[in-house]
């Protein structure tokens, strides 16, 4: 079998952007964490090329910054900040410094976290681990939300998309802790949707299967395996895979959408 981890990635995605219409997101106003690398990295390109301005927020901020200079360069508007989501007090600077920079909120991208208990059962699991994905994936993203609600209420139209997983749908062993976040961002999301649906503001999440991302570097073959025999699309996910759920879910499209989960896994799991 071909080393799925050496596929590359980058051909998938200009594809993908090469079909983005242009107009899709224009005037809005996002801000995406977790935006430096990775599926961050690929939502922030996407929603540049739909017309949107991006902020790219990361707790590599040099990273975002360069990679806010890139889609500057390409004609985009982009701004890079820094975020450390472990931080209260980080987050509501980013949250005001990318207002300020946009001059509003339209769209926010909670993408932001980390996994950290890869192959630790749940008594290998240690306490310390367990509260610091909790502090990232979960209290992070009700902070971000939290701190950028006010603006997403002012424009009329803002939406918040949850980044979740699959892992939170099927039971995946050996990932408690991030498992068990992504189930509270799912259900954040639907208390949230219901909590600020009167203020105008809708509020999904996507949850992606395995993606080939830096982040699963890790993943062992035996797990890519098993989702390309589970799955009803039986090929390897790219971050491409994504964007279009997360353009969707921030546009005017799915403006009676709310509440709402949905799986970009290729049929690995149906909800």
């Amino acid at each position: 079998m071909t080393d799925i981890k050496a596929v590359p990635n980058l051909d998938t995605l200009q594809a993908l952007l090469d079909e983005v219409p242009a107009n899709l997101l224009a005037g809005r106003r996002v801000l995406v964490t977790g935006a430096a690398r990775g599926l961050g990295l690929a939502f922030a390109k996407c929603i540049a090329k739909a017309g949107a301005r991006v902020v790219l927020a990361d707790i590599l901020a040099d990273l975002a910054q360069a990679e806010a200079q890139s889609l500057r360069d390409a004609g985009y508007s982009a701004h890079g900040l820094a975020v450390d989501l472990c931080d209260p007090q980080s987050i509501e600077a980013c949250a005001a410094a990318a207002v300020q920079a946009l001059g509003g909120l339209d769209g926010l991208v909670n993408n932001a976290a980390i996994t950290n208990s890869g192959g630790k059962d749940a008594h290998a699991l240690d306490i310390a681990t367990w509260d610091r994905v909790m502090d990232v994936n979960v209290r992070g993203t009700w902070l971000m939300s939290r701190a950028c609600q006010p603006a997403l209420s002012a424009s009329g139209r803002g939406a918040v998309v949850n980044l979740a997983s699959d892992t939170a749908l099927w039971g995946a062993p050996n990932l408690l802790a991030y498992a068990s976040s992504k189930g509270a961002v799912i259900s954040m999301t639907r208390s949230l949707a219901r909590e600020w649906g009167g203020d105008g503001i809708t509020v999904n999440a996507v949850a992606p299967g395995l993606t080939l991302v830096e982040a699963t570097e890790y993943v062992p073959m035996a797990r890519h395996q098993k989702y390309l025999e589970g799955r009803a699309i039986p090929r390897e996910q790219q971050a491409a895979d994504v964007c279009g759920a997360l353009l969707f879910s921030l546009s005017g499209l799915s403006r009676f959408v709310t509440g709402q989960l949905l799986a970009v896994n290729g049929g690995f799991v149906m909800n």
